[in-house]
């Protein structure tokens, strides 16, 4: 079945939608949670009750749900603040995946908020890999010069691919049994997959799962390999496109095990990638905030719940469906990479 708006809302058994963030019964868990703490945390637990936020495979769901952490203030205090709350796994030598963008991009995430982040990250590392489909951040030397470009000075940061790549097993995979990695992510103990989550011209959006599942792909092999081509220029789209991804991420997550979580910035929504670079449609939405969680799936359904529920997302719901993007969240319910049911918990 095609998966647009109405039917993960038929799916999931949603009969109504709100034009904001509704407040909703607590569970059990969240009650328990609520009596040791304050009043005004009890208020904030919330949950967007829209596009699936129960379920969104139409299968019984059994089990507590994921949290995922929500702030409305994209500031560096407030991402600390909630990675604070996700950060109990992370140690050892830490990767923090994000996307550093094409020159000038006009929307990357502000380069002294991520920098502040950073600071607070003992033994971390910026990554990165090299892209597939030429320009420039086609190769290790002009990707280094995109990243002084764009003002990724404050730290190294390490060019995955390099070196070349390494096959990570895909387990049960609906195409891949392997992927073909950036060899020096073998090298990290733990990852913060740090994402700004906006639309995508191939994936419909782009958050936590993109983030992974594209960008730690070598840009010589893997990205090919996710893409489902041999070559530039021959991109498969739609239902396949998706699968292939939740098969690359599933393949990161298994790799990382717990010492893995997931941070989604949304704002300056373009319905298109930072890899779009100044070629990137302008914005047509508010910023809503950022979200934090442990549970990649419960992340990146929380975004497209905050998506389908603002009133002015009209264009980006529309690059979302017309590229079955939200096949990406039950390709992921289906591999077990998670919780498509949440409590939003706003900080």
């Amino acid at each position: 079945m095609k998966i647009t708006r109405r039917n993960l809302i038929k799916l999931a058994g949603v009969a109504t939608l709100t034009a904001a963030i509704g407040k909703i019964a607590l569970t059990d868990k969240a009650t328990e949670n609520i009596a040791t703490s304050s009043t005004a945390q009890a208020a904030s637990i919330i949950q967007a009750p829209i596009v699936g936020s129960k379920n969104v495979t139409g299968t019984n769901f059994s089990g507590e749900a994921a949290k995922v952490y929500f702030t409305r203030q994209i500031d560096a205090e407030h991402l600390i603040q909630l990675y604070q709350k996700i950060n109990s796994t992370i140690g050892g030598k830490v990767a923090i995946k994000l996307h550093s963008g094409e020159p000038h991009g006009p929307n990357i995430l502000p380069r002294d908020m991520v920098q502040k982040f950073q600071a607070q990250i003992p033994n971390s590392t910026i990554i990165e890999a090299n892209t597939a489909y030429g320009g420039a951040r086609a190769n290790t030397e002009r990707h280094r010069q995109t990243l002084q470009v764009n003002g990724w000075t404050f730290s190294n940061v390490d060019i995955i691919d390099a070196d070349g790549d390494i096959n990570f097993p895909v387990q049960n995979g609906f195409h891949l049994n392997e992927v073909a990695m950036g060899s020096h992510l073998a090298n990290y103990d733990s990852m913060i997959v740090l994402t700004h989550f906006k639309g995508h011209a191939m994936g419909g959006f782009g958050g936590s799962l993109k983030n992974i599942a594209i960008g730690c792909a070598s840009g010589a092999k893997g990205k090919l390999q996710v893409h489902g081509v041999q070559d530039y220029g021959r991109w498969v789209g739609e239902d396949l496109f998706m699968e292939l991804m939740a098969d690359s991420g599933k393949a990161i997550c298994d790799h990382f095990g717990k010492k893995i979580v997931y941070l989604n910035v949304m704002r300056r929504m373009s319905v298109d990638c930072d890899c779009a670079g100044t070629q990137a449609a302008e914005p047509t939405m508010a910023d809503i905030g950022i979200l934090a969680s442990t549970d990649i799936l419960a992340i990146d359904q929380a975004c497209c719940d905050l998506v389908y529920n603002a009133p002015d997302s009209a264009d980006l719901k529309q690059r979302i469906e017309s590229r079955h993007g939200l096949r990406q969240l039950s390709a992921m319910a289906e591999h077990k990479m998670g919780c498509s049911q949440y409590e939003l918990i706003e900080i």
